[in-house]
């Protein structure tokens, strides 16, 4: 089953109530489980290696609550001036261009529209992600090889 096809499943199954969803061909099996109305896991496991290969779940890790509302409220303001940028892709995410090479951004980095401001790595292609707006990083939601979904948020920009 090639990429696409999985992404189109994904995409499907975001849009959906199903909690699950396994489909078995001649290419080989496909599941893919919902937490939180997310996917939070897919595993395609080729015929050729279902012996070997078995699918596991993956948790997902839920951000701390605040205590006080009235912070709530401040961070809810500020929240509202923040843009957002999201992954295009599926694949894994990479904050600088080499192992030894400075991250492309930082919190408080100033970008510019075009800049590029981390990498995606899709089937062995390395993709040049660009920043929409002129702004200030705010955060960084994502970790250095951590694997992204599609639509996954992973900036967080301060518009100026």
């Amino acid at each position: 089953m090639d990429i696409k096809k999985i992404q189109e499943l994904i995409k499907m199954v975001n849009k959906t109530e199903i909690a699950e969803l396994s489909i078995e061909s001649s290419e080989g099996k496909i599941f893919i489980k919902q937490k939180e109305n997310k996917v939070v896991t897919g595993n395609f496991v080729p015929n050729s290696l279902q012996s070997i290969q078995q699918p596991q779940a993956m948790s997902a890790v839920q951000a701390p609550q605040e205590s006080s509302t009235s912070s709530k409220k401040e961070n809810s303001k500020s929240e509202d001036d923040l843009l957002i940028i999201k992954s295009p892709m599926i694949g894994t995410y990479y904050c600088k261009p080499g192992p030894n090479k400075p991250n492309f951004v930082s919190v408080g980095s100033q970008v510019n529209k075009g800049q590029t401001i981390c990498i995606i790595e899709a089937m062995k292609l390395f993709n040049d992600i660009e920043c929409e707006y002129n702004g200030i990083i705010e955060e960084i939601l994502v970790e250095d090889a951590q694997p992204v979904e599609f639509d996954q948020p992973l900036f967080k920009i301060r518009k100026s």
